[in-house]
């Protein structure tokens, strides 16, 4: 027996009008993220200075960073000093990009870029079983200077470079980086949605307080880590 409440049944006929008339709506929001995604090809862009991060092999330039790549995505996660376990959200988003490899054919790389030291980092990355490549920002003020500044919140940054010379063409934060994983994508077409309180669902839906659903940090490690097979 049901413990929650049920969308209405209906005949087939009822369902596949109520499908289309969404449809329409799907339909326009998807060209206006194609609106989107034009006018963000139609940004202009900022020079930025010649930063050092710290990678696994030692100091690198942001420009190296590209890795003969012209364009750059960096996801900024959050790090605070003296913790084990690093953010949850970060933790888990990060944990989506396993085959990154196709970016290659788009002249492009993504990686995760942190205020941690990058030994802590690098362990950290082994800890929960990350798969991206990871450099520290611990030594300069790059992270400070694109929105993710030490014990502040995440981010994500986009760069061109151009022979020697790297410019930033876009930034986001907040949930605006939802648009890059597939989690709530996933979760979003499922009938009971993220089951959080500040939707607004039908009334008997199962909703629990924001977050409360989210895998731990520790829950990544024993999902991913060693020791987890999956390593």
């Amino acid at each position: 027996m049901s413990t929650h409440a049920l969308p209405p049944v209906v005949d087939a006929a009822t369902w596949e009008r109520r499908l289309q008339e969404l449809r329409v709506r799907e339909k326009a929001a998807t060209r206006e993220l194609d609106a989107i995604a034009a006018e963000r090809r139609r940004l202009p862009m900022v020079e930025m200075p010649d930063y050092t991060l710290e990678g696994e092999d030692g100091p690198v330039r942001l420009v190296d960073v590209f890795d003969g790549r012209s364009q750059l995505i960096t996801y900024h996660h959050m790090w605070f000093a003296g913790k084990v376990w690093q953010c949850p959200g970060c933790t888990a988003f990060t944990s989506q990009f396993t085959r990154l490899e196709f970016l290659d054919d788009y002249d492009a790389r993504f990686v995760v870029v942190t205020q941690g030291p990058i030994k802590e980092a690098l362990a950290y990355k082994q800890r929960v079983g990350n798969r991206m490549t990871w450099y520290s920002t611990a030594g300069s003020s790059f992270g400070a200077d694109v929105g993710a500044p030490p014990d502040g919140g995440f981010a994500v940054n986009v760069f061109l470079r151009d022979g020697d010379t790297v410019y930033r063409t876009w930034h986001t934060d907040g949930r605006g980086t939802e648009q890059l994983g597939h989690t709530f994508a996933l979760i979003d077409i499922l009938p009971y949605g993220r089951q959080e309180e500040w939707q607004d669902s039908p009334e008997g839906w199962p909703q629990s307080p924001t977050y409360t659903r989210w895998a731990a940090s520790q829950d990544i490690a024993a999902l991913y880590g060693p020791g987890s097979g999956r390593d």
